[in-house]
C-alpha cells in the first residue's frame, strides 16, 4: 500500500497541496447540479494543473491556453514507444490516431480535431477511463438561453446531420429534436474529483463534466449529455498494424513530463482502495477489478477482464443489439510499475456490433486470431475483418470503457455482472 500511495503523491505534490477550492477558482454556477456538490473533492492540482492538451483558455482566465496536440509518425513514435505500451485507438471519418497513455497519464485530455471533427480524447488514470466526446456542446432553447446570458462571447452554431443521427442513436429523437443548435468549446481538467474520476470543466460556460459520465453535472449545462465516439485501449504493435499510415500523439507537448514514467506505481492492484473515494463500494467484484462496461437503454453490463481472459470471445446480446467482445493479450498497463514499457500485460478489449451487411455473426479464438463461425473469416483486435470471404470489412465499434469496476459501479449501481454463464 505504501508503493501505491507514494505514487500518486509524487504527482501531487508536484502541484501546490493548499489550493484554493477550485470549483470557486473556475466559477461553475453551483446553484445547478445533479449531484452532491460536497462529495465533489479536490484532487490537489489547481485548474489545469494537470494541463490538457489544446485548451483554448477558459472565458473567465481561470487558465491559460496550452498548445495543440502535435502528431508524429509511427516510425519516429517507436523510438520511444514500446510495442505492448498501451494506446487509446481512435478513427473518426476515416482518419486514425494514436494517443499513447504514457503521454495521457499527464495530460488527461487531448482536445483535437479528427476526421474534419472536434474531439476530445479522454483518460482518467484514477479510473482507468478511456472515453472520447465531441467538443460541439447541443443546446436546446434553455441552454442556449442560459449560455448565451452568461457569456455574451458565445457564438453558437449549427449541427450538421451526421453529428444530429448519432445524437439520436444515443439520446433518443425527442431530445435531439429539441436542439436548436450547439457551440464549440474545448476541455480542462479542473483538479476536481467524483467517485475518484476526472471533472472537466468547458471553456465557454465553466460547467463541470464527469468524465466518465460525459455529462454536465454543475453549472450552466447541467443535464446535458456529450456525444460519445467508441475509443479503445490497444498496443502500440496491435494499432500499428490495423492502422499503419496514421500519426501518434508527440511528446512535443510544450510541457517537461516524465513521459513514459507512471506517477501512479502500484496502483491498479485489484484489492486496494480507491484514491479520494468517498462512494459506495460494490462488494462483487474487488474494488480495483478491469472490467469492460456497457449501457444500451436499460441494460447496463460490467465483463470482467479475468472472464475475458479465460474465454478470450463472448457472444452476447446488448439490450437487442447482438454484440461481441474481444480479449487478446499483449497490452501494458498504464497503472502498474514505474516504468509503463516494464508494467504487467493486462490485455486489450474490441467491443464490435456482430451485424455485418445484414449477416449476424459469431466469434471464436482459433489461438491465433479472432474467426467468425459463419464464414470463417478472420478478424483482429480492431475489428477489422484481415482475411477469408469477408475481407476488408469493418465491425461497428460501440462505446464502452476499460474502467475499474469500483468508479463504475459507483455511478451504475444497477450494473449486472457478465458470469460466463448468463
Amino acid at each position: 500500500m505504501k508503493k501505491i500511495v507514494s505514487g500518486i503523491l509524487i504527482l501531487a505534490l508536484g502541484f501546490a497541496l493548499a489550493q484554493p477550492a477550485p470549483i470557486r477558482i473556475i466559477g461553475a454556477d453551483t446553484s445547478k447540479a445533479n449531484i452532491p456538490i460536497d462529495e465533489i473533492l479536490s484532487g490537489g492540482p489547481p485548474p489545469q494543473g494537470i494541463p490538457a492538451l489544446g485548451f483554448e483558455g477558459d472565458w473567465q482566465g481561470a487558465a491559460r491556453a496550452s498548445r495543440n496536440p502535435s502528431f508524429v509518425s509511427q516510425e519516429e513514435a517507436a523510438a520511444w514507444l514500446g510495442d505492448e505500451e498501451p494506446v487509446i485507438a481512435f478513427s473518426l471519418n476515416g482518419e486514425a490516431r494514436a494517443y499513447p497513455l504514457q503521454i495521457l497519464v499527464w495530460h488527461e485530455i487531448a482536445n483535437d480535431v479528427v476526421g474534419g471533427v472536434p474531439v476530445a480524447v479522454t483518460f482518467c488514470p484514477l479510473c482507468n477511463s478511456a472515453l472520447a466526446f465531441d467538443r460541439r456542446v447541443p443546446l436546446n432553447e434553455e441552454t442556449q438561453k442560459l449560455a448565451t446570458e452568461l457569456n455574451s462571447a458565445i457564438k453558437t452554431i449549427d449541427l450538421d446531420k451526421d453529428y444530429l443521427a448519432a445524437y439520436s442513436a444515443q439520446e433518443g429523437e425527442q431530445t435531439t429534436a429539441a436542439l436548436v443548435g450547439g457551440m464549440e468549446v474545448s476541455f480542462g481538467v479542473s483538479g476536481m474529483l467524483y467517485n475518484s474520476n476526472l471533472i472537466m470543466f468547458d471553456t465557454k460556460t465553466s460547467t463541470l463534466w464527469t468524465q466518465l459520465l460525459g455529462q454536465g453535472n454543475v453549472g450552466t449545462l447541467t443535464g446535458t449529455n456529450l456525444l460519445r465516439y467508441p475509443a479503445q485501449i490497444v498496443s502500440f504493435a496491435e494499432f500499428r498494424a490495423a492502422f499503419p499510415g496514421a500519426e501518434v500523439l508527440s511528446r512535443d507537448t510544450g510541457f517537461n513530463r516524465r513521459y513514459g514514467q507512471n506517477p501512479y506505481v502500484g496502483y491498479d492492484r485489484a484489492d486496494s482502495p480507491a484514491f479520494l473515494f468517498t462512494g459506495l463500494t460494490d462488494g462483487r467484484l474487488p474494488p480495483k477489478a478491469r472490467v469492460v462496461s456497457l449501457e444500451q437503454d436499460d441494460d447496463v453490463v460490467a465483463y470482467p477482464f479475468e472472464i475475458l481472459e479465460q474465454v478470450q470471445v463472448v457472444n452476447d446480446m446488448l439490450s437487442d443489439m447482438p454484440i461481441a467482445i474481444f480479449w487478446q493479450e499483449g497490452t501494458s498497463s498504464s497503472l502498474d510499475s514505474s516504468s509503463i514499457a516494464d508494467s504487467k500485460d493486462v490485455g486489450a478489449v474490441g467491443v464490435f456490433n456482430r451485424m455485418v451487411a445484414n449477416q449476424e455473426l459469431s466469434f471464436s479464438w482459433n489461438g491465433e486470431s479472432f474467426v467468425d463461425n459463419e464464414t470463417g473469416s478472420t478478424w483482429n483486435l480492431l475489428g477489422q475483418a484481415t482475411s477469408g470471404e469477408l475481407a476488408g470489412e469493418q465491425l461497428t465499434p460501440i462505446v464502452h470503457d476499460n474502467t475499474l469496476w469500483f468508479a463504475w459501479a459507483a455511478f451504475k449501481p444497477e450494473t449486472r455482472i457478465y458470469t460466463g454463464s448468463n
